[in-house]
């Protein structure tokens, strides 16, 4: 018998009409704000303001004020994409010290969504269209 193998990122990928509804753990700290003010998720503030997230270097939402070890991963080159949000997501301390390097690095996001993908994939479509 022979097996397919697919390409792992095909495994991976979201689906972001899930992830639509999963956005609903997010919002309690997290809105989605186009740049006109319009409010595609009406959210909470205590996190950034994840329009236009996927692409975007780590820590640098403007109006938000990040911990230094999330701006230190975006210094050292963190641009988000829907596998890094997943990573993320899983466990932002972990990951934040993965990133840094620094054992001392702590998220201010203290919520863990274990699969996060469909999320992933909802957010990167939280863009202007093309």
């Amino acid at each position: 018998a022979m097996t397919l193998a697919l390409p792992a990122m095909a495994q991976d990928a979201g689906d972001a009409a899930k992830g639509e509804k999963e956005f609903k753990k997010c919002k309690a700290c997290h809105m989605v704000q186009a740049p006109d003010g319009t409010d595609v998720v009406k959210g909470g503030k205590t996190g950034p303001n994840l329009y236009g997230v996927v692409g975007r270097q780590a820590g640098s939402a403007p109006d938000f004020k990040y911990s230094e070890f999330l701006i230190a991963a975006g210094a050292a080159g963190a641009i988000w994409d829907e596998a890094m949000i997943t990573a993320y997501v899983a466990d932002p301390t972990v990951w934040l010290k993965d990133k840094t390097g620094n054992d001392a690095a702590k998220s201010a996001m203290s919520f863990k969504l274990k699969d996060g993908a469909n999320v992933a994939a909802y957010l990167a479509t939280m863009k202007p269209a093309q």
